[in-house]
């Protein structure tokens, strides 16, 4: 089963409890405390592109990456609007490939807990650093292994709403540290009947500490982790984390591709 493929069409309206202002201010804070306040930033799994435009918005030059089309195509309905200059790019995070470096990359609603195997994710942290400005900023999001073994693990949830509804059933794997989400939808049609729609998706939980290592194995200097968009020092009994890092060892005269990994060398060739 396809993730994201229509519930795509339906996202925000099921995702209208997540506080996005608050997320995307305490973002530009961060930023801004750093000295960033313009110029280019990329958000990995973008999604519909709703902290891209308030990104965007703030003054900054976005770039959205997703692995979703049905996302992305939701995100440039919402660029059609907005006008800002917002450039979308569908990659997988694991293949990503620009042209530059930017100021800083974003992630947020977990998307790093997409990526399953911890050293596909090791490789994820490593070309964020290596398509990052010297001492640039690397700010991303992640549900803990307590949320999915004790807060949601093992629960169905269900919402009826007028544009649809939809039951979500959560099964976590302790031993992989996998939870799995099958999610089914009931989308009205024209007809006045409903249309089932079934998608999976799973995601990892990672400890603190491995992804302290990770973001040192990735060239990157650890900052702070809160518990999420606070600046509470977050540890292993919140719900959801906000990591910051830093590129560090860069030199602003250093081509980056002299920085690509090993594995991303072979597909360029």
């Amino acid at each position: 089963m396809e993730a994201y493929g229509r519930f795509a069409g339906v996202y925000d309206i099921f995702m209208d409890n997540v506080n996005y202002d608050e997320w995307t201010d305490y973002i530009i804070e961060a930023l801004v405390q750093d000295g960033i306040k313009d110029g280019l930033v990329l958000e990995l799994g973008c999604g519909t592109g709703t902290v891209t435009e308030m990104l965007a918005g703030a003054g900054y030059d976005m770039i959205g990456i997703d692995n979703s089309e049905e996302m992305l195509a939701e995100a440039m309905e919402k660029r059609a609007e907005s006008g800002h200059d917002i450039l979308y790019l569908l990659q997988d995070m694991q293949d990503l490939e620009l042209y530059g470096t930017v100021r800083a990359v974003v992630s947020v609603c977990d998307s790093m807990n997409y990526v399953t195997e911890p050293e596909d994710l090791e490789y994820v942290f490593a070309l964020v650093n290596n398509y990052l400005d010297p001492g640039g900023l690397f700010i991303f999001d992640m549900n803990t292994i307590h949320k999915y073994r004790d807060v949601i693990g093992d629960r169905t949830i269900a919402e009826d709403r007028e544009d649809g509804s939809f039951i979500w059933e959560n099964s976590y794997d302790s031993e992989n540290a996998l939870n799995v989400y099958e999610l089914a939808l009931f989308l009205p049609r024209e007809d006045g009947l409903y249309e089932k729609c079934e998608e999976e998706h799973v995601q990892k939980a990672y400890s603190i500490e491995e992804v302290k290592v990770m973001i040192a194995k990735a060239g990157m200097e650890l900052v702070a982790v809160y518990d999420a968009y606070t600046h509470t020092p977050g540890d292993e009994n919140c719900e959801r984390l906000t990591f910051i890092a830093r590129e560090h060892g860069k030199s602003a005269e250093n081509d980056y591709h002299g920085n690509i990994p090993e594995r991303a060398r072979h597909t360029e060739e």
